[in-house]
């Protein structure tokens, strides 16, 4: 018969197994999107907002909708651009605005990328009943405060790994001939 201390270590365990997976998770499909398209996470949804967005978004409506700061996409869209993905240009009705726009190179990537972890997830999530999603946000919010990461800047991107990697060293990656960050 199990005490309660060894029952409450076994939930603990549960816990921290279950952490350890969706940590797991995200970083076998972010070296599996690194793989197959040199991309990361960040990058193929930038590029599949740019898509959906068309021609008019600017850099800040992008930023907005993928919930990144205005920073952190232009410096995402300054390695696509250096890898001929996207091509920015200056509104020809306001000059202060500029609107990313995708290549032919890209719109064929977007082609067989794979979905990213995030748009898997949010399909399932919004099959959910409304309390199961309170719920599972609940419970991982309280996860956070008891890790003391409530505080920590986050965005609802699954990429393992800086966002905006503006001071890291590249790393070589053969697929597009550049880095395999943002």
């Amino acid at each position: 018969m199990f005490s309660e201390q060894e029952s409450l270590l076994g939930r603990i365990d549960e816990v921290l197994v279950a952490l350890r997976r969706v940590i797991r998770a995200t970083d076998l499909h972010s070296k599996h999107l690194a793989k197959t398209t040199g991309l990361t996470a960040p990058q193929i949804l930038l590029l599949q907002t740019i898509r959906d967005r068309g021609e008019e978004a600017t850099i800040g409506e992008l930023a907005s909708d993928i919930s990144l700061s205005q920073a952190t996409v232009t410096s995402i869209l300054d390695r696509l651009e250096k890898r001929e993905l996207v091509y920015r240009e200056r509104s020809k009705t306001d000059k202060r605005k500029v609107h990313a726009h995708l290549t032919e190179r890209a719109t064929e990537v977007l082609k067989s990328a794979p979905i990213p972890l995030q748009a898997q997830f949010a399909r399932q999530f919004g099959d959910l009943q409304e309390w199961e999603q309170t719920m599972i946000i609940s419970s991982l919010q309280r996860i956070a405060q008891m890790m003391d990461a409530e505080h920590i800047d986050a965005s609802p991107v699954l990429d393992i790994g800086m966002l905006d990697r503006q001071n890291a060293a590249p790393e070589r990656n053969d697929t597009f001939g550049g880095d395999k960050h943002n």
